[in-house]
């Protein structure tokens, strides 16, 4: 007879569900044979790592728009998926997590773990998901599953923890009794769409026209309600400014003459620059964090603003908005085109955009072709660039890796291509990320870029690539350290502590790590051996490793090439002692 792990396997499956990314353990053993005898519709990708798990399931989430779905058995496997948890809560990203747990009888006796692994997951999960589930019977199991995918795909979308006990997993699944009902409107992201009222969509075509130097900010809302037609519709048409998040990259082509690449403390200068000269910011699917708002300096006091967002809290959480959209990012942009018969041209600002992008493209043009040793990292990313298919996918990890990426490999299409770790921005993202890319888009190359901090945390995972023999370069900058760390410590501290990651005598290979894990792994140290180097990686028919030595004070951060220059035999003033939250603005609204 069939067990209650069929049920789990076969329910995934009807949701359109192809993957599942995870590690076995005793007490979720039956799903792993549930979905075993269902390979034709629904497979599991093993793992070396549960926390890496989460993180290939946010990958597929965002190519996808369905949840992520991930598993771990009872408490050490559970203890590892905060990190992606928190990563996918922040970020937006619909993601299940199907978690093994004691019998239902022992639960007293998981304190301290009296019972083995034993202790209290539900509390625990609750603090890093939308919603978690303790299952407490079999007959609850169905409306759970539902009521999990319905969560995870509604607005605001994130992460949900079902935890189902062991002797619910092992139950025997009587398939006339306990019938399977899926919600189809859950299978994917947004659950529903609503679009802002007419009256506020009038008032913000109203002011989209009386606005002389328009600006439109795109973040990963965009590519969360799949809006980068409409949006590129739009931008087409508003003769201003577009500029994206970390997370919107790709909202627009970036070849566009409107387009002014990451606006980011290590994004784009010419972004920055423009969107502080804007009198209308449009925020789009942007949460205005910390960093896409440059320490919440963004918006300008004087700048009117309007936000469009299917998350009500959003709309003043750090300003009250000039006009508030409250709905489906896809929804509200076509209706606010449509509402548009006629924008006003700007050629004069239009000049100002194409004079500053000028610019800072001349002092790119230099970092890129530039043959300093040890290497730039812009010429690694300017080789990168050039190799890029129309369908390949560029995941980057946390740190300066987003910086080099964003700023020196454009997106050439609208589309989510590039995947960012920003909702907590932790290291060792992007080899387990491209795993979970990789299943779903096995016609693609998948490129990662992280540092050699960052690739540390998640060099096991290499083993992983090899075993389902993934088409995934991952190009490893190295600088020896902890490279953000380093710089932040020695301009704010005159000192640096514990973030060198090697000495004289003993220097991590990874590019051997990767041969001996069964991949192509390839060292470069000179600027010449780039090329060849990435032309053997993208040709290779298997994951690779391209270790590429870097220049240990390259820094795609703003501020600290501007201290770096200034050369100052003191610290800067240490920024714990100088941060303060802004004031809460009002945004204007503009003369007629």
């Amino acid at each position: 007879m069939a067990h209650i792990g069929d049920l789990i396997a076969e329910t995934l499956a009807q949701y359109g569900v192809e993957y599942v990314y995870g590690m076995p353990g005793g007490q979720t053993t039956a799903l792993h044979d549930g979905i075993s005898r269902r390979t034709d519709r629904i497979r599991h990708i093993l793992m070396r790592d549960e926390r890496n798990a989460a993180y290939a399931a946010d990958a597929y989430a965002r190519l996808t728009g369905k949840p992520g779905i991930c598993d771990v058995t009872v408490g050490p496997g559970a203890n590892l998926l905060p990190a992606g948890f928190l990563e996918a809560l922040n970020a937006s990203i619909p993601m299940i997590g199907i978690i093994g747990e004691l019998p239902l009888d022992w639960l007293p006796l998981k304190e301290k773990g009296i019972a083995s692994q034993g202790f209290d997951q539900l509390s625990f999960f609750k603090t890093c998901t939308k919603e978690a589930f303790l299952v407490p019977s079999v007959t609850a199991l169905p409306e759970l599953i539902r009521t999990a995918f319905r969560i995870a795909t509604a607005p605001r979308p994130g992460p949900v923890a079902l935890i189902i006990p062991h002797d619910i997993f092992d139950a025997e699944w009587d398939e006339e009794v306990l019938k399977i009902r899926v919600d189809d409107r859950a299978r994917q992201i947004p659950y529903l769409r609503s679009c802002a009222p007419h009256g506020e969509i009038a008032r913000a075509a109203a002011l989209i026209r009386r606005a002389k130097r328009p600006a439109l900010v795109c973040g990963g809302g965009v590519h969360g309600s799949e809006a980068t037609a409409e949006v590129t519709a739009f931008a087409d048409r508003l003769d201003g400014l577009v500029v994206t998040s970390l997370s919107g990259k790709g909202s627009v082509p970036e070849t566009r003459d409107y387009a002014a690449g990451v606006l980011n403390p290590l994004g784009s200068k010419a972004a920055i620059d423009l969107v502080r000269e804007a009198d209308l910011v449009i925020w789009c699917g942007s949460k205005v964090s910390q960093n896409t708002g440059m320490n919440w300096s963004l918006p300008l006091p004087e700048q009117a603003t309007i936000t469009i967002d299917a998350d009500p809290l959003e709309h003043g959480r750090t300003f009250r908005p000039t006009v508030a959209l409250l709905g489906d990012v896809r929804e509200t942009m076509a209706a606010i085109d449509a509402a548009l018969v006629e924008i006003p041209a700007h050629p004069e600002w239009r000049a100002r955009i194409a004079e500053v992008k000028a610019a800072c493209d001349a002092d790119k043009r230099a970092e890129i072709e530039s043959d300093r040793m040890p290497i730039q990292p812009p010429r690694v990313m300017d080789e990168i660039a050039r190799r890029l298919g129309a369908e390949d996918i560029v995941v980057s990890d946390a740190s300066f890796s987003a910086g080099w990426i964003s700023g020196y490999i454009p997106a050439k299409r609208a589309g989510r291509q590039f995947l960012f770790a920003r909702g907590q921005g932790g290291l060792g993202y992007s080899v387990p990320a491209a795993i979970g890319a990789a299943a779903v888009r096995p016609d693609a190359r998948i490129v990662t870029v992280a540092g050699d901090g960052a690739f540390s945390y998640t060099v096991g995972e290499l083993a992983t690539q090899a075993q389902y023999g993934q088409r995934i370069v991952n190009v490893v900058i190295n600088n020896g350290k902890l490279g953000w760390i380093q710089l932040w410590q020695e301009l704010y501290f005159n000192n640096v502590q514990s973030a060198v990651l090697e000495t004289q005598s003993v220097k991590p290979g990874y590019a051997g790590a990767a041969a001996a894990l069964g991949l192509l792994g390839i060292y470069v140290e000179t600027p010449d051996e780039i090329g060849p180097a990435l032309d053997r990686a993208f040709a290779h028919d298997g994951p690779s490793v391209v270790e590429i030595r870097i220049d240990d004070r390259a820094t795609p951060i703003h501020s600290f090439k501007r201290r770096l220059r200034e050369k100052s035999d003191t610290p800067f003033p240490r920024p714990g002692t100088v941060y303060k939250l802004r004031d809460w603005k009002v945004s204007p609204d503009l003369a007629e």
